[in-house]
């Protein structure tokens, strides 16, 4: 029997703006996708002021988006999505798992011509936010040694990066650039993320930006993990015979049981939770972002 547990997932955003805004066109990546280690069992986002148009769709990289306009004076936009998701907890370490060194999985991405390879063969490009660099290439160096298959250099990786970037929050912004987070050792779970998969991809392998959440009350014994109190990003590689294996640099983790995926894509750019464009008279607003995570309690659990 499969162990699973179920997660209740709440995040909130709200937007205050300035002065009015009269028409607001927003693009929404709230509802948790379906993949072999997760189910999403529900998922409702509430918008307010209520949308005169809302459409929902599945974009190119095969996320659930909702995208709706609001076309009355406002001065707030509030947008909250309540999911129920089931994630695995047996899911197996990729520790365990063999995996061709990197020379032979760069052979396979470049002549495998099936769905999954050409697939993954869209992840080995830079993309808008991750442009290749000799910084980086160097970096990665360090653990891409020919002699280990691509996993073990992976999860290396993995480690030097969790010990070489400190996770500060505040410390960058969201333009911040893989190379100057190796430059101040300094960024938040995006940024950690962003350079893992910068560095897969200097090297001619597949990797991909993860988006989703954390569990924010760990079981009793666990350490609690960081990047909890707002949405969180992870990275993955793509090993042939295994498929995507993600990792999580900044828990030095590979998410197993806690982590909930909520899309992904190239970069962040791909997977932004909530963007948009107004029309307003001013410009400026405030921006409050909260999300919350926890176990769901069976019916006949509760008292």
């Amino acid at each position: 029997m499969t162990d699973t547990v179920t997660y209740a997932v709440t995040h909130r955003t709200s937007y205050a703006y300035r002065s009015d805004v009269s028409t607001g066109y927003s693009l929404a990546r709230l509802k948790p996708r379906a993949t072999p280690s997760q189910a999403c069992t529900s998922s409702d986002i509430a918008i307010d002021p209520p949308p005169t148009d809302r459409r929902d769709r599945v974009d190119h990289f095969g996320n659930q988006t909702t995208w709706f306009a609001v076309q009355q004076p406002h001065r707030r936009l509030d947008v909250t999505a309540v999911s129920s998701v089931v994630v695995r907890q047996d899911l197996p370490s990729p520790l365990r798992l063999d995996s061709p060194p990197p020379d032979e999985v760069r052979r396979w991405l470049a002549t495998d011509r099936s769905a999954t390879g050409l697939e993954a063969r869209g992840f080995v490009l830079a993309s808008p936010m991750l442009p290749s660099t000799p910084a980086v290439h160097a970096y990665a160096q360090g653990s891409f040694d020919p002699s280990r298959s691509v996993l073990d250099s992976s999860i290396d990786l993995m480690h030097r990066i969790h010990a070489d970037v400190r996770y500060t929050p505040g410390a960058t912004t969201i333009h911040t650039t893989p190379d100057e987070v190796l430059a101040h050792g300094r960024g938040v779970c995006q940024d950690l993320a962003h350079l893992f998969v910068a560095c897969v991809r200097s090297h001619g392998l597949a990797g991909r930006y993860v988006s989703g959440y954390l569990e924010t009350v760990p079981p009793p014994g666990q350490a609690k993990l960081v990047g909890v109190d707002a949405s969180h990003a992870w990275a993955s590689v793509f090993v042939p015979g295994h498929g995507w294996v993600d990792l999580d640099p900044t828990n030095d983790v590979w998410p197993a049981g806690r982590h909930i995926t909520l899309a992904w894509g190239r970069d962040f750019s791909d997977v932004t939770p909530l963007k948009g464009v107004v029309a307003s008279a001013g410009a400026g607003h405030e921006l409050t972002v909260s999300v919350d995570v926890t176990r769901d309690v069976l019916p006949s659990q509760r008292r």
